[in-house]
């Protein structure tokens, strides 16, 4: 019998990469990653994720396999999705994306059904905003900060499955969707690259990657370096942003050591460092102007000196990540067992313009927010019967967070009119902690050859410095194959999804009252683990051996449902919870490949629904929590509709790509009432490897164009349940690469 995993090939054309600056730190990885071995009884043109579920049962290894493929098989089968929805993306099909491997990685996911894009590279799956768990090589990898640099680098990526739906009792905290990627590894790496990507908005991306194999030793490692003139989304309908430069370095490696042939020890160490300009739109000094702001005074500035003018502020963000993840993996005939302790740091250091701020905003506020997070994870398989396979496993973590502010801002008098013309100080340092630990087992219990039921059941915990909670989660999974060409699925997972520490206490609001930075109001209720039920349905047909279509359904219901919000001109987003929330919705997804073309088509629908905001309320006008406290309204990162479709052509020596986005609009307005304009974006590009090199090996060129025809659409009008800015999509861009191997 055969479990399965739901997955579609897509060629996945992407949307220009938002540019990154990298200062190269080295990262060392170790974990080869899984590539499943075919069920024998299953056809070569199964899906790639239908061959990996049903590989758990043990098919004999050939003696000619290599210990890392033997060692990845097996590991495979220690996170099998078990009736999960899973989309696969191969490195074929990054290839195809708008700007390859340099695409950014919000990009690559976009193409997948049931994602939505927002601003600050943000994507939302299944109506969800984040919950996503990034796992690298089977391993978790700590939750980071809320900022907006996009961490993970495509250039990394040997392959990558997004698992939604109703996931198995392995998978816990960040339920949304489990991001799980496999690194390139020496072994994968047929030559080392160097490559220089750029073109429009000054775009200039030098990165190089380098792998091999000595003896035991398998290593890859990646160093990129980005810059460009449109780090942020525009907050203006024009074609540059105002004071938008970001710089970007990346480093990632990984290292893996076979002790012997049944176990290896494996590091993975990565690094990203980001600096970006907060983008300004156009004002006026006009007090006829509809965009423009009260201007507030400060002694000793004249604000209406040109130099004032609020498209020369200068606000800057850096962001800093850093992790690493040790890995102890070890198979035997029966079980497969493996152990990660792993350690993370992030900061985002928001540096504000002083004057500017003070007359346009009437504070000046630098802050600082880091996390450290230190854990350990493990993880077994073993086969306690014939039709049986037990899993189990653990998983404890340790976060310290930390929120410095050092802030100027005027007093106010009792009618909240500015009562002096010299800011006065005020400094706040705050911290939270917080501890989450699970455990989990689980059966995939083989009924017949075309029938599995996966059951499980999960305890969690969560302590924190605000909050302390736990509970017992059953998971259940039905995955039917009545037909060699029809998979179904149907399950139900309870979830446990806690909050990032961020909280901030009654006695920081305290110190700001009477301030031009004073709170909207002293409600400032802790945001507690948002507690769901979700049931899931779905089928997977293949109508001819060359096309595939997956239709899925969904529905999730929650209490103190989470939610994120940026609540300042810092891109520092923080939670707050909603008392009841519903989410509902639906996927297609299509693909056809035949020869060297390459076709998909997805559309998806989701619906959100939300009432009584029960967490930070400090942070939102009374008016809007009255509204929302007897109204229920839609949830604002909610694109009811999206869809996305491309098409490929690759040959040995060519490839090219056409792909098309189209975008509902997300919501805006008081309460969430009104709705961003809809829009649609095509890509196109061209590659072309030149192998008759005198000096060293391929030499693939490509060009890329992003926006074709300039569509000018808006993902957000600054308004809407926790938005602070306007954005713009990206505007039509050129970009060309070239990548040489040696």
């Amino acid at each position: 019998m055969h479990t399965t995993k739901y997955s579609i090939s897509y060629t996945i054309i992407s949307l220009l990469s938002r540019n990154t600056r990298f200062c190269a730190w080295m990262s060392v990885s170790l974990t080869v990653l899984g590539t499943a071995l075919a069920d024998p009884a299953l056809p070569e043109t199964e899906p790639q994720t239908v061959r990996k579920a049903a590989s758990s049962e043990k098919p004999p290894v050939p003696e000619q396999i290599s210990v890392t493929g033997h060692l990845n098989r097996e590991r495979a089968r220690i996170f099998p999705g078990l009736g999960a929805v899973d989309y696969t993306i191969d490195q074929h099909q990054i290839t195809t994306t708008p700007g390859g491997q340099n695409a950014a990685f919000n990009q690559i996911l976009l193409r997948v059904p049931g994602v939505v894009l927002d601003s600050y590279g943000e994507v939302h799956v299944r109506g969800e905003h984040g919950g996503l768990t990034y796992r690298v090589n089977g391993v978790l990898l700590p939750e980071g900060l809320n900022g907006f640099g996009q961490e993970l680098d495509t250039r990394i990526i040997q392959s990558v499955d997004l698992l939604t739906g109703t996931l198995p009792a392995q998978f816990g905290f960040r339920t949304a969707g489990v991001v799980d990627v496999t690194t390139k590894t020496g072994d994968s790496l047929k030559h080392n690259q160097v490559s220089l990507y750029g073109g429009s908005y000054n775009t200039f991306v030098p990165s190089v990657q380098l792998g091999g194999q000595r003896g035991k030793l398998d290593y890859f490692t990646t160093l990129s370096f980005t810059r460009n003139n449109i780090g942020i989304e525009n907050p203006s309908d024009t074609f540059r942003a105002i004071h938008d430069v970001t710089e970007q370095e990346k480093a990632f490696s990984y290292l893996s050591w076979h002790l012997d042939e049944a176990s290896r020890l494996t590091l993975l160490t990565s690094a990203s460092y980001a600096d970006f300009e907060i983008p300004n739109s156009f004002k006026t000094f006009d007090t006829n102007s509809p965009d423009y702001t009260t201007l507030y005074d400060v002694a000793g500035v004249n604000p209406h000196d040109p130099a004032m003018n609020w498209a020369s502020l200068n606000d800057s963000q850096t962001e800093q990540n850093y992790y690493a993840v040790l890995s102890y993996q070890r198979t035997t005939d029966r079980l497969n067992l493996q152990v990660s302790p792993y350690f993370r740091y992030g900061r985002i250091d928001y540096t504000p313009d002083r004057d500017r701020d003070l007359i346009y905003q009437g504070v000046s506020e630098h802050e600082v927010n880091d996390f450290t997070t230190g854990g350990m994870q493990a993880d077994l398989s073993y086969e306690i019967a014939r039709h049986h396979t037990l899993r189990a496993g653990l998983l404890g973590q340790y976060t310290s967070e930390r929120l410095d502010t050092d802030t100027l801002a005027f007093p106010v008098d009792e009618a909240g009119n500015q009562s002096a013309n010299t800011p006065v100080r005020l400094m706040d340092n705050t911290g939270n902690w917080s501890v989450e630990a699970g455990a989990y087992i689980q059966d995939e219990y083989r009924i017949t050859r075309s029938l599995t039921f996966n059951y499980g059941i999960r305890y969690d915990r969560f302590a924190s410095s605000f909050d302390n909670e736990g509970q017992l989660s059953p998971r259940a999974n039905m995955v039917w194959k009545p037909t060699r060409s029809t998979t179904l699925h149907l399950g139900y997972s309870r979830y446990f999804a806690p909050p990032s520490p961020q909280y901030v206490y009654p006695s920081t609001l305290a110190r700001f009252v009477g301030t031009t930075n004073a709170a909207a109001n002293t409600l400032d209720s802790a945001t507690k683990v948002e507690k769901s039920h979700y049931v899931d349905g779905g089928i997977l047909q293949r109508i001819t051996p060359d096309f595939q279509i997956t239709l899925d359904a969904y529905a999730k219901w929650a209490h103190d449902l989470t939610d994120l919000g940026q609540f300042g001109r810092a891109v520092i987003l923080a939670p707050f919870s909603y008392r009841r929330g519903r989410v509902y919705g639906a996927e297609f997804g299509s693909s056809w490949r035949h020869g060297p073309w390459s076709l998909f088509g997805n559309f998806s629908y989701v619906k959100t629904s939300a009432r009584d905001i029960n967490s930070a309320q400090y942070q939102f006008d009374p008016a809007v929590l009255a509204y929302i406290r007897n109204h229920a309204i839609q949830l604002d990162h909610q694109g009811e509709f999206t869809a996305t479709a491309g098409a490929s052509w690759t040959t040995k020596h060519d490839m090219a790509y056409a792909d098309f986005v189209y975008g509902y609009g997300l919501r805006s307005g008081f309460a969430n009432l009104e709705k961003e304009p809809q829009y649609d974006v095509f890509n196109i590009g061209y590659q072309h490897s030149f192998t008759k090199v005198p000096f060293g090996h391929d030499i693939k060129v490509r060009a890329d164009v992003v926006n074709l025809f300039d569509k000018r659409y808006q993902l957000r009008d600054g308004s809407g349940v926790g938005i602070y800015q306007a954005q713009y999509g990206q505007r039509r861009g050129t970009f060309f690469a070239v990548v040489s191997e040696f």
